[in-house]
């Protein structure tokens, strides 16, 4: 993971001890709220429905044993005991008092953790692949780039006050882990045809109110080229991109309504004014970055140890193994995802004491190191494979070893109106009698992968839009409905769901997922046809033939 250096370090204790000035001055009267908002919100607090809300950057979803610790800590000592992990690579705190932020903050500056600009209309955290760095289909790993890309934006004085909020992600995987699809920008690091290794460039993509799946605007371009283009992508943004309408400020529309090939052709003629210029990537300069990124020592491991063939006699393991470990670069390694999705859990959510114990096995088992996940679950990348039996027994433990990665019950779901002042429905309850609909382990691995993401209103935090099934809360006459979308996925092949009919009444909606999955068991070839292969072939009139009959 990359290391902080001092003027990393300088930058986020002054942050700090400007913010505690702002805070004072609010407290004392001195500045109104409306006065205190876009301070805070620079600073990734929010004013929810009970509370203020912190939001922490996890930078590229990469987190120290130490970092997750201070999290705990955080939990435990400012809010009420948890943190919710996002679907930004972000983590939230919903309960911190606002005499108390200041500190918060404080303590975590001193493992290098901050909310600058989770929040805000700015460039947001750049996320990327959670298995980066240690996944075996990639060409290099993405972070480099993340952070290139953050130490160039980070407070950058052109971008700080943009049309509207935006979001960058980087993959350099042929299975796109990042969702790079549905952001302002995506970036798919690739070797082209004559063996020079670059970027393919989208822009557009979103989800929210309006959803766009991104546009390619440049098929290859140089590494020494990222900073500039990216930039020339921003100004013209900034320059054209609406401000007198926040619903079509994004960049997204501004894409839609000009076209893509216009929109190229006007970053082009910005990127010819500068690309040669100083933001043209010195490989010394990247090469300094890449040298702060500390990798592991592994050890020579043999493939499949014999410890691990006996273990997986043991039923209970061998369903967690085939399901939450994955394949690592390096012999003898293996990626264990944390699912964060227990029957009947809040999804993303994780107790300071859970917290801890992940902390204590990433120094036993990964090498001090844990990811985040878009999907809203966590990440041990370096675990040998020796170790997996052991490490199963203490997430078991510790309520971390739920087999449901990828699976019917492993719920992408935003905190809705439990927290938030924007939704206009619940969602962690859905989230929930969902789970608990759903808690025949065999009948989810019958259904192989199937994922649902939900939504308390149309900002979309849930990213319900790219669900396979997704659930978007509506408010009507006071009441709670949902509308049901089909066929959405965010990988490389990202498409948006397709609505199946009216919306449903909150007391419904488990019902209404039951049925669909019914009708996937009754309409599917062959046991391998997945769900979304089956929406594919059918359409999606024999699903909303089935969910409707009877209302």
């Amino acid at each position: 993971m990359y290391l902080y250096d001092e003027l990393d370090r300088t930058l986020v204790t002054e942050r700090v001890a400007e913010f505690r000035d702002q805070v004072e001055r609010r407290l004392s009267g001195e500045l109104t709220e409306d006065e205190f908002r876009p301070l805070r919100l620079m600073n990734g607090v929010y004013l929810q429905l009970h509370a203020y809300m912190l939001r922490i950057a996890i930078p590229y979803g990469t987190l120290s044993s130490a970092q997750m610790r201070m999290l705990a800590h955080v939990a435990r000592h400012y809010d009420r005991n948890f943190g919710h992990f996002t679907t930004r690579q972000n983590i939230q705190f919903h309960w911190i008092k606002l005499e108390e932020l200041p500190q918060a903050m404080a303590d975590l500056a001193s493992v290098d953790l901050h909310g600058m600009q989770t929040s805000g209309n700015c460039v947001r955290n750049i996320t990327t692949d959670q298995w980066a760095g240690v996944a075996p289909d990639e060409i290099e790993d993405p972070r480099i780039w993340a952070e290139v890309l953050r130490q160039h934006l980070t407070m950058h004085p052109e971008f700080s006050f943009l049309p509207r909020k935006f979001k960058i992600a980087l993959t350099a995987a042929a299975n796109d882990r990042a969702a790079v699809k549905v952001h302002d920008i995506g970036l798919r690091l690739f070797r082209n045809g004559a063996g020079e290794t670059g970027f393919e460039v989208m822009v557009g993509g979103g989800l929210g109110r309006t959803p766009f799946i991104a546009k390619t605007i440049k098929p290859f371009l140089p590494k020494r080229d990222l900073l500039s283009y990216v930039e020339a992508i921003l100004r013209v943004y900034n320059s054209y991109g609406r401000r007198d309408n926040i619903y079509k400020a994004r960049i997204k529309i501004l894409v839609h309504d000009l076209g893509a090939e216009a929109f190229a052709k006007e970053v082009e003629g910005e990127w010819r004014e500068i690309k040669d210029g100083p933001l043209a990537l010195d490989p010394a300069a990247v090469d300094d970055i890449a040298a702060r990124f500390r990798y592991p020592a592994y050890e020579r491991l043999a493939d499949s140890p014999p410890a691990l063939a006996a273990a997986r006699s043991d039923r209970r393991f061998d369903a967690w193994f085939a399901n939450s470990v994955a394949n690592h670069k390096v012999d003898g390694y293996a990626i264990v995802t944390l699912s964060l999705k227990p029957e009947a859990g809040a999804p993303g959510d994780a107790t300071a004491e859970q917290m801890d114990a992940i902390a204590d096995l990433a120094d036993r088992y990964s090498l001090g190191e844990i990811r985040v996940g878009h999907e809203q679950n966590l990440v041990l990348p370096h675990v040998a494979q020796r170790d997996l039996p052991r490490l199963w027994r203490a997430l078991d433990a510790a309520g971390l070893a739920t087999p449901n990665v990828g699976l019917v019950s492993d719920i992408i779901s935003c905190p809705g109106l439990d927290y938030c002042s924007l939704a206009n429905t619940r969602s962690i309850p859905v989230a929930q009698e969902i789970s608990r609909r759903f808690r025949d382990r065999d009948l989810a691995r019958d259904l192989g992968p199937l994922h649902i993401n939900i939504s308390g209103c149309i900002n979309a935090c849930g990213h319900h839009h790219v669900g396979n099934i997704g659930i978007l809360g509506v408010e009507k006459n006071n009441e709670e409905f949902y509308q049901i979308t089909i066929g959405g996925r965010a990988d490389e092949n990202a498409a948006l769901g397709t609505l199946i009919g009216p919306a449903v009444r909150y007391a419904d909606v488990a019902d209404v997922v039951e049925d669909i999955v019914a009708a996937y068991l009754e309409l599917r070839e062959d046991p391998q046809e997945t769900f979304l292969q089956t929406v594919d072939r059918t359409g999606i009139e024999p699903f909303r033939e089935r969910v409707y009959a009877t209302r």
